[in-house]
């Protein structure tokens, strides 16, 4: 008998159209689609063209229509503002449809664009839906961004309105917004004509007459606006991810396909259904916030808990666990940073001892690759399974996965399990044949992607080609690197530029960071690869300690080196390892190791935007110079 995830698998490739139309059924239409999947102009293929819906409708207004006005939509929970309190779908759609009101009042119409570049307050859901119910597209620039890349995606989205706040806070500092926002319209060439700031009291915020205005005195006299039925191919948000030119590529995210795929994946992934409790603690910035802190959890409704605040220091390594039972979280997702943040403070789990934690059933982790130690510190501790999933901010949602919701399959430590319904997932060499189970290559996905994806990249077609469809013609490009096994778990092992090659040996980057986890002295590891004149590149490693662990560096360098070894083998010509306080990443837990790369290689670089410390690359710099690499007297960056 076929165990029924691999039943739906099979009918969503095979029989696309009537698997995502049926799908689609979760969602209310104002105007039924002509076509499930319109492949007329392909690669830009269309899902439920000519359908016409509201994604604003979807998540709120047809919850309090149902009777369901009083159940909390959002959980807002702020301790590094000591703020919590819940707001029910009654009082969103009061908010929103206010918000709405007020940005109508000012023009803006269906297709406008709005930037949004707020903090983790509920003003922010707000903001985004507002923009969702009058048909406007919402682009979400993480809250703090530096100027010059606020000025960037201004210029590249033009939008009439931008909707911002005084001020972010941090658990040891405030960030003021509005100095960085006034910076960047003074630099972008696009010329914003309005600006609502959400005042905090943390700080105050100038306005500029004529261009500025107070949030909650122009609302509040607002007439509540109703939805705008739009296209399903008309574009929800645009959402810019970093790009290997520096120009950001604008990610586009259309109504109709996004509702259904991120319906469709909050029962059958996470197993999460009305009236439960969903937590992902991520930021709004990046897509994770997009589809998981706002339209997932609201278009199925469930309430969605909204967290500023740390995994670790706000105030203790103890926080997500009280959280998840002071909410009743069913299910929560967080990145593997987190946790490794939580097991280097927390080492032996004392902040979980205590936590009644019944009511959670799931832990999923996504972000960057899960190491198989964490994914077992984390399982082990907790006593719930933890389970890794792969996406991308290009996808939306995720690529592979284990179904939770469907029939849950047997957890294999470093593989975020099959590919989800939808996703035609291929391991394949250079020249595009497909590699044998076990056999590590590119991971690509044959077109058409399924709903929810990306449709292009904002006004640049031809960048989008170029980007993710040209290497392999008929496959989107994911950019990953991994294999899959005769189960077809599939394994993502680095990023394609994160394959090292050792003397003509292609090695995973992440392969030596699953192995040096295991040392029991280890939180989390970044290995590299650096030029070498005999081998061509070696890898070196830098690893961060557990709180409390007396090692001396000569012990640590031969126990991981002799580790590395036993597991990897001779080939991989490991003897570079060093340990360091804290390693660079994005605020969103990816690690820099590209960035990494070209300071140990002695080669020019800017830091990225989204570095949470650039301090850390200090850090990573004295240990590479130490190790023979970086030359400390060039210049730090461009």
């Amino acid at each position: 008998m076929t165990e029924p995830g691999l039943a739906l698998y099979q009918k969503s490739i095979e029989d696309k159209a009537t698997f995502w139309g049926e799908c689609a059924n979760a969602i209310d239409w104002y105007q039924p689609w002509e076509q499930v999947l319109d492949e007329s102009n392909a690669p830009f293929y269309r899902w439920f063209s000519k359908g016409t819906l509201n994604t604003c409708y979807n998540a709120v207004d047809r919850h309090v229509e149902a009777g369901r006005g009083e159940q909390f939509a959002i959980r807002y929970f702020s301790p590094v503002t000591d703020t919590e309190y819940g707001v029910t779908y009654a009082e969103l759609q009061a908010q929103v449809s206010r918000l709405a009101g007020y940005m109508a009042s000012i023009g803006i119409t269906k297709g406008d664009r709005v930037v949004i570049y707020m903090p983790m307050v509920p003003e922010t859901l707000y903001a985004m839906l507002a923009c969702a119910r009058l048909g406007a597209i919402h682009s979400v620039v993480f809250g703090g961004f530096a100027a010059n890349e606020l000025a960037t995606r201004i210029n590249d989205a033009k939008p009439k309105l931008v909707l911002s706040a005084s001020c972010g806070v941090e658990p040891s500092r405030v960030v003021p917004y509005k100095p960085l926002l006034d910076k960047a319209l003074e630099q972008s060439n696009h010329k914003v004509e309005s600006c609502l700031i959400l005042g905090r009291s943390q700080y105050a915020a100038q306005l500029q007459e004529g261009r500025d205005y107070d949030w909650q005195q122009a609302i509040k006299d607002a007439e509540p606006a109703p939805c705008v039925p739009v296209e399903a191919t008309d574009p929800l948000y645009i959402l810019y991810t970093s790009g290997t030119t520096g120009q950001p590529k604008g990610v586009v995210r259309d109504n109709g396909g996004h509702a259904v795929a991120l319906a469709w994946s909050m029962k059958h992934i996470y197993n999460v259904e009305p009236g439960d409790v969903f937590w992902a603690a991520s930021d709004v910035g990046w897509v994770v916030g997009h589809s998981y802190i706002v339209y997932a959890p609201l278009l199925v409704g469930a309430t969605t808990v909204l967290y500023e605040g740390k995994p670790v220091g706000t105030p203790d390594p103890g926080i997500f666990w009280r959280t998840i039972k002071k909410y009743d979280v069913k299910c929560f997702f967080t990145a593997p940073t987190a946790i490794r943040a939580i097991k280097r403070e927390d080492p032996n789990g004392d902040y979980i001892n205590g936590v009644d934690l019944s009511g959670l059933e799931t832990v999923f982790l996504a972000g960057e690759r899960c190491d198989p130690d964490t994914l077992q510190w984390a399982g082990s501790h907790l006593q719930k399974p933890v389970i890794d999933h792969w996406w991308q901010t290009e996808t939306g949602w995720a690529i592979a996965a284990n179904l939770m919701g469907v029939q849950p399959l047997p957890i294999k430590a470093g593989s975020p399990a099959r590919a989800v319904p939808g996703f035609q997932v291929e391991v394949v060499d250079e020249a595009g044949e497909q590699v044998p189970a076990g056999q590590s290559g590119n991971v690509v996905i044959k077109l058409p992607l399924p709903p929810g994806t990306l449709t292009t990249l904002w006004q640049n077609d031809q960048r989008y080609k170029d980007s993710y469809l040209s290497m392999y013609p008929g496959y989107y490009l994911s950019g990953d690197a991994g294999y899959m096994d005769e189960d077809g778990y599939l394994y993502i092992m680095s990023r394609i530029d994160d394959i090292i090659n050792v003397a003509g040996h292609r090695l995973s980057t992440g392969r030596f960071e699953e192995v040096l986890c295991q040392h029991p002295a280890v939180a989390e590891a970044a290995v590299i690869g650096v030029d070498d004149k005999l081998k061509g590149q070696v890898p070196l490693g830098l690893v961060v300690l557990k709180n409390g662990i007396d090692i001396s560096e000569q012990q640590l360098h031969a126990e991981l080196v002799t580790k590395v070894r036993q597991e990897i083998g001779p080939v991989g010509a490991f003897k570079l390892v060093s340990a360091v306080p804290k390693l660079p990443k994005t605020r969103s837990g990816k690690i820099l190791r590209g960035t990494m790369r070209k300071i140990a290689d002695n080669q020019s670089y800017t830091p990225p935007a989204t570095i949470e410390d650039p301090q850390t690359l200090d850090l990573v710099r004295d240990a590479l110079t130490r190790m023979g690499y970086a030359d400390a007297l060039l210049l730090r960056h461009a």
